[in-house]
């Protein structure tokens, strides 16, 4: 069920409608029984995997919990963390990657190893690494395990997070769920304007930017000339589907007084490919940084590796090496957990390469600024590090994009050795085809330029949604019908997209 379908729009209505009527007590019942019926639409079989998941890290927190209540040993809560570990990421693994691993050995091999037929399930690496973290912060004593089984099963499939994230943690949201939620206007309203927020940046903006990006990749010989386009059209796309989602996902569980983490942040200002990811995916990020770069930082190998460095580097140096090869890893990481293709591994290197070696050379960074007499303060050099950083980040969209590593580096090279704008006006756009592309690039454009100015007073201090809601109640209905009126009159024609990350 698409978040962008009037099926889905439909299903969220009556789902209003049951949680407000019946007693507050059993609201948490009804979100349980709808996330479930919403899985099930997807394809009643994916129901397994849920479950599966689900079972294993309720039996493994609850017993972990009870052992902590007993003062068992903490050698026995460790095994039952990496047994329920090992199961739940093993089925990720399993539906994920047995496939192109097989195929890979196949390939290089010359063998005819037979493959499986796995059904891909929707959203399981979202829900499989949020009850991963509870696990782990479970063992860590961070929250108590949860005893009602049902309770966790709904933090586990709550049906907005469900396909895309944000990735939630238990101490933040699991008590959300036991909470009453009255009826309330105003957040009601601060719902649908993010609502409708998203609708715009994914069915307008992120839906003819792919109109050109798709086509281009499709057909890389005949437009090779707009490759560099290409690239761009894909930033735009990628970022307004991907918050555009998360806008969606916020703004519906808002109307049932459920707030989601943020999971975006004006990624596009960031200063450094290290601050990007601050900003984008921020839950992914924090997932990374609290279950994978913190133990490895802190590990007993890696303390002892820690200590080499010293010993060989300096102190100076000898700090951030192992912080730099922890970066390296937990990047790794992402690009797998992106695919299973080597051009996400290429991906996942190429980003923590680049931060890795922003950490070796921080102490040269600071030197050559203290030489050049800059305080990092200065207006113009605040520019440069966005301007800097956004050419670093979107040339990296082309392993992000491409179907094979091959692909990736033909693209770049077309990039830097052919450019022929006049190729766009060969591209269909939507219904109006060629004729409607100087629309359709005016659409992109003046969309991106609305979306960079309303990020920039948001990063000036601005909070958007407070100022839309200090106006009249008819001047923001006004609004809310306006942004209708622009999806209905700027929004793609072409063949509709579904969201890029929920195919993850």
């Amino acid at each position: 069920m698409s978040l962008v379908s009037n099926l889905f729009l439909l299903f969220v209505l009556v789902l209003a409608v049951v949680y407000y009527t019946v007693p507050s007590r059993f609201q948490w019942v009804v979100l349980l029984v709808f996330s479930y019926l919403y899985y099930i639409s997807g394809n009643a079989k994916y129901l397994v995997y849920i479950v599966s998941s689900t079972v294993v890290i309720y039996l493994a927190g609850f017993l972990i919990g009870r052992m902590k209540e007993n003062g068992a040993p903490i050698e026995r809560q460790r095994m039952v963390l990496i047994a329920g570990l090992v199961i739940n990421l093993g089925l990720l693994c399993v539906v994920k990657y047995l496939g192109p691993v097989v195929d890979f050995l196949n390939h290089t091999f010359k063998v005819q190893i037979p493959g499986m037929a796995i059904l891909m399930p929707l959203g399981i690496s979202f829900y499989t690494f949020q009850s991963c973290g509870y696990l782990i912060d479970v063992y860590w004593g961070k929250v108590k395990a949860e005893k009602n089984p049902a309770y966790f099963a709904l933090f586990v499939s709550f049906f907005p997070q469900l396909l895309q994230g944000p990735i939630g943690k238990y101490e933040r949201l699991g008590g959300q769920f036991r909470e009453p939620h009255k009826f309330d206007w105003l957040r009601i309203r601060n719902g649908v304007e993010r609502i409708l927020w998203g609708y715009c940046k994914k069915m307008i903006l992120a839906d003819w930017a792919g109109v050109f990006a798709d086509t281009i990749w499709a057909d890389l010989d005949r437009f090779n000339g707009v490759a560099f386009f290409a690239l761009i059209f894909y930033g735009i796309q990628l970022y307004a589907d991907f918050s555009g989602a998360m806008d969606v996902v916020i703004g519906v569980a808002s109307l049932f007084g459920i707030t989601l983490d943020e999971n975006f942040r004006r990624p596009y200002l960031a200063t450094s490919v290290a601050d990007f990811w601050k900003r984008w995916h921020i839950t992914l990020g924090d997932w990374m940084m609290s279950y994978v770069f913190y133990p490895i930082s802190l590990s007993k190998w890696m303390m002892k590796f820690s200590k080499w460095c010293r010993n060989v580097f300096g102190k100076k140096y000898g700090r951030v090496v192992p912080i730099a090869l922890a970066d390296l890893l937990v990047f790794l990481l992402v690009g797998i957990w992106h695919g299973a293709s080597w051009k996400y591994v290429v991906y996942g290197l190429l980003n923590g390469g680049i931060i890795a070696f922003s950490e070796l050379m921080v102490y040269n960074y600071r030197d050559w600024k203290k030489k050049l007499h800059i305080t990092g303060k200065e207006g113009w050099f605040h520019a440069f590090a966005v301007i800097r950083t956004f050419i670093i980040i979107n040339l990296r969209w082309f392993f992000d994009r491409s179907d094979t590593l091959r692909q990736a580096f033909y693209m770049i090279k077309q990039a830097f050795t052919h450019f022929d704008p006049s190729q766009l006006l060969q591209i269909n756009a939507g219904r109006g085809g060629t004729a409607f592309v100087p629309q359709a690039l005016a659409i992109i454009f003046i969309g991106s330029a609305l979306m960079v100015i309303a990020g920039i007073r948001q990063e000036n201090g601005h909070d958007l949604q407070e100022e839309v809601n200090s106006l009249p109640v008819p001047v923001t209905f006004l609004c809310c019908m306006g942004m209708l009126v622009l999806i209905g009159v700027f929004g793609c024609t072409g063949t509709p997209r579904g969201f890029i990350y929920a195919q993850f």
